[in-house]
């Protein structure tokens, strides 16, 4: 319960600045996860012996996954770009 009330004290005197920091951070980490999970044997790994299939097309939580990443990495640029433009 005390948790709580610290979490509370934190977030009300927290700055613009440090919220941004956070969210920025996390959004890293999600970042990092994402591109993870994606399914592996495109691009480089092909010419090593990964999959044959170049053009093929995204389905199922492959699309979801990389679509995520290219909103995620947007999100995770424009966080960035904003705690340039406010320091």
């Amino acid at each position: 319960m005390l948790y709580y009330y610290y979490l509370i004290f934190f977030i009300m005197f927290m700055s613009i600045q440090g919220i941004l920091l956070i969210i920025h951070s996390l959004l890293a980490v999600l970042l990092i996860a994402v591109v993870l999970l994606q399914q592996k044997g495109g691009g480089l790994g092909a010419a090593f012996g990964g999959s044959s299939n170049i053009y093929s097309t995204k389905r199922g939580i492959d699309k979801v996954l990389y679509h995520a990443t290219i909103v995620i990495s947007i999100v995770f640029f424009g966080t960035a770009l904003l705690g340039v433009l406010l320091s």
